[in-house]
């Protein structure tokens, strides 16, 4: 989890390297072109044929979503610091709990729901609405929050029917489809450097989702979910260290809240479901 941390936090780097002289939407677009070029090989190994229709509905609707949140997300990341940006990125599994409730039908206890109330507590600070301006680049990333939520969700069903390999393919080939319309209307010819900083920015992405997957298969999840504070804190010195921004402690407090409520949420997940009683053997095989 600490090199997921290291990783993700590169993509952020290279992606504010990049800043904002090339459109958003033509880098995601990039980025996920050179991403399904990557996994493309294991995804012909893997392939178990065309989904049915439900999922391929789910995966429709999860690639829109998805692509629209990582547009966002590129746009914020060219224009606010990168520990801000990753800051407000912890929204994402608060929005999780929200839509698990709505959606899913998981019951909204008053221990979730404080948690919740303490994360957007988090994320005032860090906006400090009244204090100071909130700029284009911090609603982008406000948005592209509860989007990678409804992303996440659509996964967590999915899993139960699809195979892994599937869903990762599927996510880079319709997110590179989604965001083709965006980058052909906007496109700018890319330099070499330019394409070659976003094929790293690819490779450190995949990286960091294998790292994540390994790190979720040998540790629960209320035991990982603080150390991706670290993330931000990587984040922080790339902005310090790279690119002159300035340490923002309300930031890092804002941040830290929010990441304090989220790791509560993981932990009374988890003693959720070692308190639920195990399913006879004959509902085991079903």
């Amino acid at each position: 989890m600490v090199a997921t941390g290291i990783m993700f936090a590169a993509v952020t780097g290279v992606v504010r390297h990049i800043g904002s002289d090339m459109p958003a939407v033509e880098a995601a677009f990039l980025r996920y072109l050179f991403g399904l070029i990557m996994v493309l090989p294991m995804i012909m190994r893997n392939w178990t044929g065309v989904p049915n229709r439900e999922a391929m509905n789910l995966y429709l609707v999860r690639g829109l979503v998805h692509g629209a949140g990582v547009n966002l997300w590129f746009y914020a990341m060219a224009r606010i610091p990168i520990a801000e940006v990753t800051a407000i990125g912890y929204l994402a599994p608060i929005f999780v709990t929200i839509g698990a409730a709505l959606f899913l039908g998981e019951k909204f206890r008053i221990r979730r729901v404080v948690s919740i109330i303490v994360g957007f507590i988090g994320v005032l600070i860090i906006l400090r609405p009244g204090f100071q301006e909130i700029s284009a680049g911090q609603l982008a990333q406000l948005c592209a929050a509860p989007l990678f939520a409804i992303s996440f969700l659509i996964t967590k069903k999915l899993t139960g029917k699809e195979s892994s390999m599937m869903i990762v393919g599927m996510l880079s080939l319709l997110c590179t489809l989604v965001l083709l319309p965006g980058a052909i209307i906007y496109w700018q010819p890319p330099t070499l450097a330019e394409v070659l900083w976003l094929i790293l920015t690819a490779a450190f992405a995949t990286a960091g989702h294998y790292t994540m997957t390994l790190a979720y298969q040998a540790a629960p999840i209320s035991i990982l979910q603080p150390i991706g504070f670290l993330q931000l804190i990587w984040a922080t010195l790339l902005g310090v260290t790279l690119f002159d921004e300035a340490m923002d402690p309300f930031v890092l407090v804002g941040g830290g809240i929010v990441v304090a409520a989220v790791s509560y949420i993981s932990h009374r997940e988890m003693v959720a479901r070692r308190e639920k009683p195990t399913p006879p053997d004959v509902a085991i095989k079903f």
